[in-house]
């Protein structure tokens, strides 16, 4: 179904439903079965398995500012011990939306959103600073975030 031998390669109408999805997400079974080649009943299955997986999420995207988040931010870590526990503590915390184990100038590279300043201060100082296996953070602060898209192209087969 959503494979074409190796593992995690999607097939063609997989692909597609996905690249129809990322333009709309709220599109119809029926619509995307159109514009495949397939039903109805076959998308839903397609789609069911596809989020089952892992392979995709639909969800609503919403803009930070608007929903009352007046600070966005990415932060810096170098770390102080293993990488994996500290990374599965830091996505716990709700401001942190984003973690990623980086190779470079740091460890790991966290988004957040916060409420206010204040707000960051204390998360930064607080939740962030004052752990052991923390040696030191570096934040950036969003000023304007020029581009944020969810719809990247799939990998030529």
């Amino acid at each position: 179904m959503t494979t074409s031998g190796d593992r995690g390669r999607l097939d063609d109408l997989s692909r597609q439903i996905i690249a129809l999805l990322q333009v709309d997400g709220r599109a119809s079974y029926s619509s995307i079965g159109k514009a495949v080649g397939l039903s109805e009943a076959a998308v839903r299955s397609r789609v069911q398995k596809l989020t089952e997986s892992g392979v995709m999420q639909v969800v609503a995207v919403t803009d930070p500012m608007e929903m009352g988040f007046a600070r966005q931010a990415m932060i810096g870590i170098r770390a102080s011990g293993p990488l994996e526990p500290l990374a599965a503590a830091l996505a716990e915390l709700p401001e942190v939306i984003y973690v990623v184990i980086t190779a470079g100038s740091f460890d790991l590279l966290i988004e957040v959103i916060c409420e206010s300043d204040l707000h960051l201060l204390d998360l930064v100082s607080s939740q962030l600073r004052s752990r052991d296996d923390v040696a030191s953070t570096e934040t950036f602060l969003y000023l304007k975030l020029q581009k944020q898209t969810y719809a990247w192209g799939l990998p030529a087969e």
